[in-house]
């Protein structure tokens, strides 16, 4: 897709004879959400952004997950990918970003707070339990002003509960042994609304040497109403802790022998994690067109992980300890104002301090090893700080009913410091200002459909503790790799009850970089393009039946490698990046108290590295199905059957750290699973 077929796709449904239809937003629901409305006040995702799905709560309350990161697993073309390593479980990823750790490209948010640790990584997900979640809010591309650091191929905003007067429970058992306790309740009289959660999970896993526990606790408070008494102000708090074990990854011949064993090499790998959040939230209506907001948040990210790599014992490079110590503190402000109903303007600021550890220690490949002897090596102790400004202006410009014009623009700017274990010291890699232009335009056709377009600029900086994020001695000056993407799509009703959408994109990097911090890998991989076709449809048949299915087709591809030496890498695939992936749900209302539900997914393979020459893995296609039956209006009682088939799949990894072993890595996924869940609702 060109440049000139955009602009001209925008200049054709500007120049159509005028509709007298209402400019629609595009965004697709799946399921209710359950948000609490508080009146007027920043603008939302829905009504200045193209390609929104949102999921609601009754699809999230009673899933039976490991990690709530998951339950996006049932949204149009998300990538999960599941490494099921303890507390190092996975991520997702879309738009042709993979979830490997080495461009983690998606902007994660708990209530409009920013929850990616310094890496990108979306650990912070882990904190909150289904029952907690009112509605997961997901935004692809590269339109959205309102974030810069790590919002590359979109974003993703967990809503919790607000407001309201309940207490909802649930408790469920099921393969493996394990255990899940939900508690959640709201009250809300006299202009105080009160929200609090607490949630415990355990479980022995699918394999050998797999058990975990974890425990969350959270707390939402606020007071006033932005509407009535021109002001709203909260505060929420969550803490979280996780103990689990690590199986390893499996050789080809190993898994094989036993796809549920973990090797004696193993045998005291795991992971304490510590999470915890505190955000302030300040709402004010400054005059009758506006209205201030304005986010406080405070985030620490503790992690002790003792892992081992390969399956031969070479020195000491495969067994390691890394520990991990962030404290992030934030600011989000925004100032809107609608003077009428043509033009409305919003502008933003935001700040971000991290003050950031990593130690990675190192030990012989003796069995057993406790983790705790003196190490061989110390390769990193490492602190550094990463700060984060940033701004934005947007405007919904409305000439006519049907018509809908975006203009946005951003900026980001970037500083910090390091120091590493051998007292070398250095600056953060000298961005200057990074500036983000985007337009976005819709126009309704008719009452149920619109086109729309978008064209977007995101960047990639680099994080980690050491060169080449920071300007130790020896490293040259790099630039941020700008990503430019565009969009063209329609939404629109096939029929009564239906809901559908279609969208072609494309997304270029100028000098893509594949970077772990975690390992100090890093592969200059140059121009990428990404580029690919979404469709999706969702519909209610009459009074009892519910269908949706989504499938996106997708390729990233490197245009040119920007490294100095070695094979070249141009026309490759980037790694571990599916051509397609699917979706399909459908639900039963059998009766008033009788629902049953099937979903499916699927994706296909891909190439473990960018050289392309490991073979592809990772296709799989799996089948659940569920149950629920409402005993009264208060209690009900779920069976839920995951990968119904029995699929036998796994994750595979790239074991390229040790040259000369270098092979796949499997973890594989469970078999069959069953749970019964006992809910109540007060």
């Amino acid at each position: 897709m060109k440049v000139h077929v955009l602009v001209a796709a925008i200049a054709a449904v500007c120049l159509a004879p005028q509709s007298l239809a209402q400019s629609a937003d595009s965004t697709l629901t799946l399921g209710k959400v359950d948000v609490h409305d508080h009146g007027e006040g920043q603008l939302t995702a829905h009504q200045v952004l193209t390609s929104v799905d949102v999921l609601g709560a009754d699809q999230i309350e009673d899933k039976n997950v490991s990690h709530s990161w998951e339950l996006l697993g049932q949204m149009p073309g998300i990538q999960l990918t599941e490494t099921r390593q303890g507390a190092e479980s996975g991520k997702v990823s879309f738009r042709a970003f993979n979830g490997e750790g080495y461009l983690n490209a998606i902007k994660t948010l708990i209530d409009g707070i920013p929850s990616n640790v310094n890496s990108g990584n979306q650990r912070f997900i882990d904190m909150i339990f289904p029952l907690e979640i009112s509605y997961i809010e997901v935004v692809r591309g590269t339109n959205d002003p309102r974030y810069g650091l790590h919002n590359i191929g979109g974003n993703v905003n967990f809503g919790t509960r607000q407001g309201g007067n309940y207490t909802d429970a649930r408790l469920a058992y099921g393969s493996y042994n394990t255990r899940d306790a939900q508690l959640a309740v709201g009250r809300e009289s006299n202009g105080l609304a009160q929200n609090y959660f607490v949630g415990t999970q355990a479980s022995d896993g699918y394999r050998d040497h797999d058990a975990s526990k974890k425990y969350s606790v959270g707390g939402k408070w606020f007071y006033g109403d932005l509407y009535d008494d021109g002001r709203r102000i909260g505060v929420t708090a969550r803490a979280y802790h996780h103990e689990a074990e690590e199986p390893g990854f499996m050789t080809a011949a190993e898994m094989r022998a036993d796809r549920r064993a973990s090797d004696g090499r193993n045998a005291n790998d795991g992971d304490e994690r510590d999470m915890r959040q505190v955000g302030v939230h300040l709402d004010l209506k400054l005059a009758s067109t506006l209205f201030f907001g304005t986010k406080l948040y405070y985030n620490r990210y503790e992690d002790d992980r003792r892992v081992t790599f390969g399956d031969l014992p070479t020195g000491n490079a495969p067994r390691q300890r890394r520990i991990w110590d962030e404290r992030q503190t934030g600011m989000l402000s925004t100032l809107t104002w609608q003077p009428n109903g043509v033009l409305t303007l919003e502008g933003g600021l935001n700040y971000e301090h991290q003050d950031n550890g990593y130690r990675r220690e190192r030990f012989s490949y003796a069995e057993p090893t406790d983790f705790w002897s003196v190490p061989a090596r110390i390769q990193n102790d490492d602190r550094h700080t990463f700060d984060n400004w940033g701004a934005f202006v947007q405007a919904i410009y409305q000439p006519v009913e049907a018509l809908k014009i975006v203009p946005a623009y951003r900026v980001d700017r970037f500083g910090g410091d390091t120091r590493l274990v051998d007292g070398t010291s250095g600056k953060l890699q000298r961005y200057g200002i990074i500036d983000q232009p985007k337009l976005g335009v819709v126009y309704a056709l008719t009452p149920k459909t619109n086109v729309y377009a978008n064209w977007g600029r995101t960047f990639q900086v680099l994080t980690g503790s050491t060169a080449p994020a920071y300007l130790t001695p020896g490293q040259a000056a790099m630039s941020p790799s700008t990503n430019t993407g565009m969009e063209l799509g329609m939404k629109f009703s096939p029929f009564a009850g239906a809901q559908a959408r279609i969208a072609v994109w494309q997304q270029d990097a100028e000098n893509e970089i594949s970077n772990m911090p975690a390992t100090g890998t890093t592969v200059q991989l140059g121009k990428t393009r990404r580029r690919g076709v979404d469709a999706q449809i969702s519909a209610r048949l009459g009074d009892k039946w519910e269908v949706w299915a989504s499938h996106a087709y997708q390729e990233a591809k490197i245009q040119r490698d920007d490294r100095a030496a070695g094979l070249s890498l141009e026309g490759n695939e980037v790694a571990a990046t599916p051509r397609y992936i699917s979706n399909i749900g459908v639900e039963f209302h059998a009766s008033d108290a009788l629902q049953l539900g099937l979903q499916g997914r699927a994706q296909g393979d891909y190439y473990l590295e960018e050289n392309n020459v490991a073979g592809k893995f990772g296709s799989f296609a799996v089948l659940d199905l569920s149950a629920k039956y409402r005993i009264n209006p208060n209690w009900s009682v779920d069976l839920q059957l995951k990968n119904a088939t029995g699929r036998e799949y796994a994750y595979v990894w790239y074991d390229s750290f040790f040259q000369e072993q270098a092979q796949p890595m499997f973890s594989p996924a469970p078999g069959r699973l069953l749970y019964i869940g006992l809910n109540m609702r007060l």
